[in-house]
């Protein structure tokens, strides 16, 4: 559990990272709950993780009715998240790179930290939790699930925002895809062995 736990925290801490140093001073966009909740934070103004927090609970009184086991695993990744999020908002400053790159960047570092967490069968929540209910269901891959509905996210980006540079936030989808994707595959073959 020990080991679990610190898997999870540290996932926590690399999607804060990412969000914080790559993501939010350019104003992309994620994808999931984290990409609304972005739109939102550019918008309103409110706290990131904050929202990030609210957002959620519709979606995990979903889950708490159809699978408890994952609902308290997601749970922990849910508040680990939150508030990590929140923690590092002092790294929105502290990162200078180009556009392209730090969407790319942002989104393997937040690939990485959500690749974790399933790798010990919990996720930040949000959509991530809802594809990853799917992908088990319909024994699709985490990663091309992701990217579809990240994708769509995205796309609604663009349209409340009124900016097109958005368009990078690709970037940063395919990065966490890629990612998230690789460590999945990775369980699953250290599983099979």
């Amino acid at each position: 559990m020990k080991h679990k736990i610190i898997k999870i925290l540290l996932g926590s801490i690399l999607i804060g990272i990412g969000i914080n140093a790559f993501i939010v001073p350019l104003h992309l966009l994620n994808g999931g709950i984290i990409g609304i909740s972005l739109i939102l934070n550019y918008i309103l103004g409110v706290k990131l993780g904050v929202i990030v927090f609210c957002l959620n609970i519709p979606i995990y009184l979903f889950t708490l009715i159809k699978n408890r086991i994952y609902f308290f695993n997601s749970l922990i990744g849910l508040v680990f998240t939150s508030v990590m999020i929140d923690i590092f908002i002092p790294l929105e400053n502290a990162v200078h790179l180009p556009i392209i790159l730090s969407a790319f960047l942002g989104g393997l570092i937040i690939g990485s930290g959500i690749g974790l967490m399933l790798q010990e069968d919990t996720c930040p929540g949000g959509i991530d939790l809802i594809a990853f209910f799917f992908s088990k269901t319909f024994s699709l891959n985490f990663g091309i699930v992701i990217l579809v509905i990240d994708t769509a996210i995205i796309t609604c980006g663009i349209y409340f925002l009124n900016d097109i540079r958005i368009l990078y936030s690709i970037l940063t989808v395919i990065g966490v895809s890629i990612t998230t994707s690789i460590l999945t595959t990775i369980k699953s073959i250290t599983i099979s062995c």
